[in-house]
């Protein structure tokens, strides 16, 4: 990553995750982006994993909660965000090759980030998680760019419904080696022994060592996804249609996606650790609306003033992600004593003589723990903004 100003940002060579809002860039996508890293802040960091609000927290297996559709909007903004970075190269018939180039760079170095922030701090090559966020971001990026500037809207509609009917059929039919018939458990399904051949066990998640919500296969169906903010953003780039038209059809195509999600979810479950099909549509669809509904508020009326806080953080969204996470671990390892003559990290010291104290509701103090982080990077990002400094990939 590097630091620049941003006079000196260049909007088709920055990465599109991160550039900021420029002429002929939606003040939506980066608001959508921002709230959407806000969000993940705050679920990231409770001030007590042991005491989270329900709706704070991951579905246990099937099911969706608030929190399961950070990472769905995250990707389906990175399909969104190639398009308009990459739309005016293939409209000018740019030569495919230093294109594919570029697109593979950035989606290396997330991948790099990725498996940077699993090493930190003990750098322990035997153990480390080969997969996750950033990784599957990565993936998930240079997929779509690739099929966006090699095909059509039609062919990416059409690779969009073989990817969630592929997924279906291997997950939900084709026997798991070792293991029996066709299942959608934890350990027991296709992604998780392909992830044990291919990763192997020391690599994977280590919460469980055996299946990885990251996996492999599971990058097939979030290709998916992506392909959804793609398939948005030509829409919303498409000349002709009238703003009222492209949001009225936005909010039909969001309708649709939720329901074919909710009619499936019977069949092949919405659950965000394996990113099932049903899931793809029913968080795709969610994404659709809020795209539709902040276009309409941003772009089309000119509502701005709720967008200080979003436009802070959805500017430095990768940076806020990297590096909020070096430093809970940096934290980490300094060593404290706490309130009941216990052993904390940092972290926890202060949530435990600062802010736990003040409540009676052990989750009230874990949501303020976690309210009191995502203000401070606000401030952080607030000034880098105000500065011009953006840090890029």
């Amino acid at each position: 990553m590097r630091a620049t100003t941003q006079a000196a940002l260049d909007t088709t060579g920055a990465l599109p995750l991160v550039e900021t809002s420029q002429p002929g860039r939606l003040v939506s996508l980066d608001v959508f982006r921002g709230l959407t890293v806000l969000a993940m802040t705050l679920v990231n960091n409770p001030g007590d994993w042991g005491h989270i609000y329900p709706p704070l927290e991951h579905a246990e297996w099937n099911g969706c909660t608030p929190t399961d559709l950070i990472f769905p909007f995250f990707l389906f903004i990175v399909g969104v965000s190639l398009v308009y970075a990459l739309d005016g190269a293939k409209r000018r018939g740019d030569p495919l090759g230093p294109l594919v180039a570029r697109v593979a760079r950035r989606a290396a170095l997330l991948f790099a980030l990725g498996v940077l922030t699993s090493l930190y701090p003990h750098f322990d090559f035997s153990t480390v998680r080969m997969l996750g966020v950033l990784q599957r971001t990565g993936l998930v990026f240079f997929g779509c760019s690739v099929i966006f500037l090699t095909t059509g809207w039609r062919a990416q509609l059409a690779i969009l419904g073989a990817l969630l009917v592929g997924y279906a059929v291997l997950l939900q039919v084709v026997p798991v080696p070792g293991v029996g018939p066709a299942s959608l458990e934890p350990e027991a399904n296709l992604g998780a022994w392909l992830d044990r051949l291919v990763i192997t066990v020391p690599h994977l998640w280590k919460s469980s060592r055996t299946w990885d919500p990251e996996g492999l296969l599971g990058t097939l169906p979030a290709l998916g996804t992506g392909l959804l903010g793609a398939l948005a953003g030509q829409w919303l780039r498409r000349p002709g249609p009238e703003p009222a038209a492209k949001v009225a059809w936005l909010f039909v195509a969001a309708g649709a996606a939720i329901l074919l999600g909710l009619i499936w979810d019977p069949w092949f479950p919405i659950n965000k650790a394996l990113w099932t099909s049903s899931y793809v549509l029913y968080a795709g669809g969610l994404a659709l609306a809020t795209l539709a509904a902040l276009y309409w508020l941003c772009d089309v009326q000119g509502y701005r003033r709720f967008t200080g806080p979003a436009l802070d953080y959805g500017v430095n969204a990768i940076a806020v992600f990297f590096l909020s996470a070096i430093l809970s671990r940096t934290f980490g390892l300094l060593q404290l004593t706490g309130p009941q003559g216990n052993v904390l990290s940092f972290n926890g010291w202060l949530y435990q003589w600062g802010i736990a104290p003040l409540f009676q509701d052990p989750r009230n103090a874990s949501l303020a723990g976690a309210l009191t982080l995502v203000v401070i990077w606000w401030g952080i990002l607030h000034l880098m903004r105000r500065r011009g400094v953006i840090v890029k990939v």
